[in-house]
């Protein structure tokens, strides 16, 4: 089996043969037909999080079941999937509390390892998914299926990019319509964020990026005002946009402490600042707690947009198949495994959206 594997944080990932050992109880193989490239990942590759190594990353993906192991129920052997990095044991206080994202259980793939190097070796599957390869080994819990008439590069955006931005407005923030959002950084993530802002019914809408390529294409995806950090006075110009309030909702999609700090300036007395994108481990954020009382700010963290797959996936494929929600559209280009360390290089800097290796 080809996979792209990390040996050295900061290193090229090399192709190489990969042994992988058929799915134990509860778990399910996956022939990966596409995967996206994930900010997330390029961090992980980056040492942001730490981690051990060698490790096959990539946790976007999409493809037909392989093999099923004891237990599985819901899929088969021929299905079309998307695999996402969430796992839930459906038993836990957050999982019985309709918060499975926040599951505190255990699986056998925490510490057993179902892909092994040529020479025997241990090698880990990244963000619990390694899906920059032909196949992988999840738990059942990660798998949703997909119909036949949605492509398998734009269903495997739906896994993490999507379902954050969309989760973050919808399940974290609750954003009532008719309201106001200032989205900070309009890569994978929140573009998806701003779709599904205006998509809520938003009335304004504010992309805030420093990319020009990126705010060129916010419109399409629902934004109202485009602002560029770098050319304008992103306070006074989002102020002015409210009448001077600031705005409801800020959603920081980008993993910054400093990109935070500047979102509670631009939110009204009673706003909210959403945390969406995973900033650095000992990425402290400093905070004048006493401007936070005094002006009824809320925090929220956001993580993986506060979904549920078995609950929000089914629902951003119906939006999608009634011409509601943009995937297509979110494919920048396809590239083979081959070609990953160009498609990794090209996310990093420029206007891409997502990349996917195709299968």
């Amino acid at each position: 089996m080809r996979a792209a594997v990390c040996h050295e944080f900061g290193a090229p990932l090399r192709i190489e043969d990969i042994e992988i050992d058929p799915p134990q109880a509860g778990e399910v193989r996956i022939d990966v037909r596409a995967c996206g490239i994930c900010h997330s990942d390029i961090h992980y590759i980056d040492g942001a999080w730490g981690g051990e190594l060698p490790t096959v990353f990539g946790h976007e993906a999409a493809g037909l079941v392989e093999q099923v192991g004891p237990g599985v129920t819901g899929v088969q052997p021929g299905d079309r999937v998307i695999a996402t990095l969430m796992r839930c044991c459906g038993e836990c206080y957050y999982c019985t509390h309709d918060s499975a994202y926040l599951c505190a259980g255990g699986f056998a793939l925490d510490d057993q390892h179902r892909l092994h190097g040529t020479d025997g070796g241990v090698v880990r599957q990244g963000l619990q998914t390694g899906a920059f390869a032909e196949q992988i080994v999840v738990d059942q819990s990660q798998v949703a299926v997909i119909p036949d008439d949605v492509a398998f590069e734009s269903a495997a955006l739906l896994g993490c990019g999507v379902l954050t931005g969309w989760g973050a407005v919808v399940n974290t923030a609750a954003m009532p319509a008719g309201g106001s959002c200032a989205v900070l950084g309009t890569g994978g993530v929140g573009i998806n964020t701003l779709q599904s802002a205006a998509l809520a019914g938003a009335e304004t809408v504010i992309a805030i990026d420093s990319s020009p390529g990126k705010l060129s294409i916010a419109a399409d995806f629902g934004a109202t005002a485009a602002l560029d950090p770098t050319d304008v006075d992103i306070d006074a110009r989002v102020h002015a946009l409210t009448d001077g309030r600031g705005v409801d909702f800020a959603f920081v999609t980008v993993g910054s402490s400093k990109a935070i700090t500047q979102a509670l300036r631009l939110i009204r007395p009673g706003g909210t600042v959403v945390l969406v994108g995973m900033p650095a481990a000992g990425d402290f954020l400093q905070l004048d707690a006493s401007d936070l009382a005094g002006r009824g700010h809320r925090i929220l963290g956001s993580k993986m947009g506060s979904s549920v797959v078995k609950r929000d996936i089914p629902r951003l494929i119906e939006l999608y198949r009634a011409g509601r929600f943009k995937l297509d559209e979110l494919v920048s280009g396809r590239y083979p495994l081959e070609r990953i360390n160009e498609a990794i290089e090209s996310v990093k800097g420029s206007s891409v959206l997502r990349n996917v290796i195709v299968f």
